[in-house]
């Protein structure tokens, strides 16, 4: 058999079960760590400040921008809190002929390897795609992921609170259950902390979207100035809250 009678037959058992995006739909990738518990209580060369630790922060937010920059794809939108990265793709992204088999695994690799460069340690990430037929289902999805942010770090706070008074990990983990977010809220009252206070990128969130900015050059030639547009990723730790973020995400999702 000829190498390309070969070529052929073979390929077939790789894209028998290619499925891809429709065209029109939206697409949000989400690409969540594997194990990071794992990494974070001691598979590092260092140990992390619990229950946030800022070198994961930014190795996060590293990995988020050159997702959202420089991995190829056209990102409207970036979200990362806890172990895991939201992109919001334009509705009208075609790379790969828009096969799902090729987003996930490239995204899962590239952020793997940013990650871990980033880190110095090894950490892998997994995919997956969400279609969305319209913007109210995208504006959904972020404010649920922004809403779990709001929970991660409640719980968080309340469970290491409750290691650093003395408890082990099943103590604080039994104290916490069934505790109500009034009540959690309270527990932290207590002990000097004002959730309200906890800065916001821990409550809601980090977004990478893009803004324009003007820069004033000279015109090699004539010595004139010379006024360009240049368009860049911003890094934002101060995201907005319940209606005005969703109407945030809205207004991204739409201006495409």
């Amino acid at each position: 058999m000829k190498f390309e009678q070969l070529d052929r037959r073979m390929r077939v058992y790789e894209t028998a079960h290619d499925h891809c995006v429709l065209p029109g739909m939206h697409m949000v990738a989400r690409i969540d760590g594997r194990s990071f518990s794992q990494l974070t209580r001691g598979h590092a060369t260092e140990k992390f400040d619990a229950p946030y630790d800022l070198r994961f922060r930014d190795a996060m937010v590293a990995t988020l921008e050159h997702l959202v920059t420089s991995a190829g794809f056209s990102v409207l939108f970036g979200y990362t809190q806890s172990d895991e990265m939201s992109l919001l793709f334009t509705r009208e992204e075609s790379l790969f002929g828009r096969k799902l088999r090729k987003y996930l695994s490239v995204l899962a690799g590239e952020a793997s390897a940013k990650f871990s460069l980033t880190l110095g340690t090894l950490g892998a990430f997994d995919a997956r795609i969400s279609q969305f037929p319209n913007v109210d289902d995208v504006v959904d999805y972020f404010r649920w992921r922004s809403e779990d942010a709001h929970r991660n770090a409640l719980n968080g706070h309340s469970y290491w609170l409750l290691r650093r008074q003395g408890l082990d990990d099943h103590a604080a983990t039994e104290k916490l259950k069934g505790v109500s977010v009034a009540d959690r809220n309270e527990l932290l009252f207590r002990a000097g902390i004002n959730f309200n206070d906890v800065p916001a990128w821990q409550r809601r969130g980090i977004g990478v979207h893009w803004a324009t900015e003007e820069q004033v050059g000279e015109n090699p030639k004539t010595g004139a100035a010379v006024t360009r547009t240049r368009r860049k990723a911003v890094v934002d730790y101060e995201l907005p809250m319940k209606t005005e973020y969703e109407e945030f995400v809205r207004s991204i999702a739409l201006a495409q």
